[in-house]
């Protein structure tokens, strides 16, 4: 794979065969080793764990119907969730519109609304039932409670292996070693000494297109100077909402109103670091869901866990609390002193911190981090992009660049098809937009 050759797999002696699985799909790590001489610039191979903490306790996540989310949830949620359950799938809500009806045919009304909605809801800021139907098949695909149900009468019967299906379901991936960033900056230096040149902090500022081809852009770097810059391809990972608003002469005053009006989630992480003593317990998921109404994060990542060379000290924990929002809530506008207390005060109401102040604390601040499902401009989503994919050497890409909820993976995917049609000549844009459509990749559970 092209990432190996950026930076190989770590070498473990005789585990290297090892055979990884992540999110309910499996393949066997390349045989790729690291150099010698640089024991820095490697993958990882890291066990994935994430789990739902509700109600002050730990879930599998994709939620599964297994013995311990029994136990948990206890004999009378048990029998209503089960209940609700078969009753939405005697009578499934037709059409399928919003993401709320795509949860209760799912899952049922009661559990929908237990693990479900208030998360979804912290996430995006409006109601499930103003969210497209759309963002539940992007995002949780081939969840299935009658698998679990199976699974689980099976189980009781002793027909199935539990040691060996744990072995089997033991999930890996493989990692920067110090972190994502990691995988960038090695292609950056790649990119320049191939001749290639990379502007910074620099904005674009007006496009001009002509006879559907994109000729020239005007950019301003970060001294505010203005430069020209033209190019025969061009592929566009900033939010389609600025890049219409930069090529407005080009287009109806419709699609530009309608690309304005595009909405998007923003998102804050603040990191905090403790001593290991300080948690309650060990924690070794790579993420944790917050599935508690009485906080407002959202998500806790535990950095640690995704590579122990994120942390200079291995006595210490350094976890990221992600909370969602918009740049016009109260909560963008926190200081960060507030936000570091908001950070610590909601560790320790929830129990994941047995003391009132972290060693240290940052707050990180990323606008335009989720695009969102929702609003009357996403309805009319279409007319903005089919004027878009008219422009024949430009390429939509990633995130913001599609407003779809790819993750990292897939947009890194759309990349490359975009890179290998330019390469061929042979153009098919929808080829790009369907990449996460029919694959199987996202939260699957059995």
């Amino acid at each position: 794979s092209w990432w190996a050759n950026i930076l190989p797999i770590e070498k473990n002696n005789n585990d290297f065969s090892l055979n990884l699985r992540y999110r309910g799909q499996s393949r066997e790590a390349l045989d790729i080793g690291a150099p010698k001489l640089d024991r820095d610039a490697v993958m990882l191979i890291r066990n994935r764990l994430s789990r739902i903490y509700y109600n002050r306790n730990f879930f599998s996540y994709p939620l599964k119907l297994n013995f311990d989310t029994l136990r948990k949830l206890g004999l009378y949620k048990t029998i209503t969730f089960g209940t609700s359950y078969v009753l939405s799938r005697l009578a499934p809500i037709k059409p399928e519109v919003s993401l709320q009806d795509f949860f209760i045919n799912r899952f049922g009304g009661r559990l929908y609304r237990q693990f479900f909605k208030d998360y979804t809801e912290k996430v995006w800021g409006v109601p499930c039932t103003e969210i497209s139907s759309e963002w539940g098949a992007q995002r949780i695909k081939s969840l299935s409670i009658t698998k679990a149900l199976w699974h689980a009468f099976k189980s009781s019967l002793g027909l199935v292996n539990l040691k060996a299906e744990q072995t089997s379901l033991i999930e890996h991936f493989v990692y920067p070693k110090f972190g994502p960033g990691q995988m960038w900056e090695s292609v950056a230096d790649q990119f320049i000494r191939n001749g290639g040149k990379l502007l910074l902090e620099s904005k674009v500022e007006k496009i001009t297109i002509q006879n559907n081809e994109m000729k020239l852009l005007l950019y301003k770097n970060a001294d505010g100077q203005e430069h020209t810059l033209n190019g025969t391809h061009f592929i566009s990972t900033m939010p389609i909402k600025d890049l219409v608003l930069a090529s407005k002469d080009n287009w109806t005053q419709s699609m530009v109103n309608s690309a304005a009006n595009l909405l998007y989630r923003d998102f804050i992480t603040v990191g905090l670091l403790y001593r290991n003593e300080d948690l309650p317990r060990p924690i070794e998921d790579n993420w944790i869901y917050i599935q508690e109404p009485d906080v407002k994060v959202g998500r806790v990542q535990i950095f640690n866990n995704w590579s122990p060379y994120l942390v200079a000290n291995e006595g210490m924990v350094w976890l990221g609390l992600e909370f969602f929002c918009k740049e016009s809530d109260a909560l963008w506008n926190m200081s960060e002193s507030e936000l570091k207390f908001l950070a610590q005060k909601e560790m320790q109401q929830i129990g994941l911190s047995s003391v009132e102040h972290a060693q240290d604390a940052v707050v990180i601040k990323v606008p335009k981090a989720y695009p969102g499902y929702f609003g009357d401009s996403y309805k009319n989503f279409t007319d903005i992009r089919q004027p878009l994919d008219q422009i024949s050497n430009l390429f939509l890409i990633g995130r913001n660049g599609m407003h779809r909820y790819n993750n990292q993976d897939h947009s890194m995917l759309t990349a490359k098809e975009a890179a290998d049609q330019i390469v061929s000549g042979v153009i098919d844009k929808d080829k790009i937009w369907s990449i996460n459509i029919d694959d199987e990749y996202h939260e699957e559970s059995k």
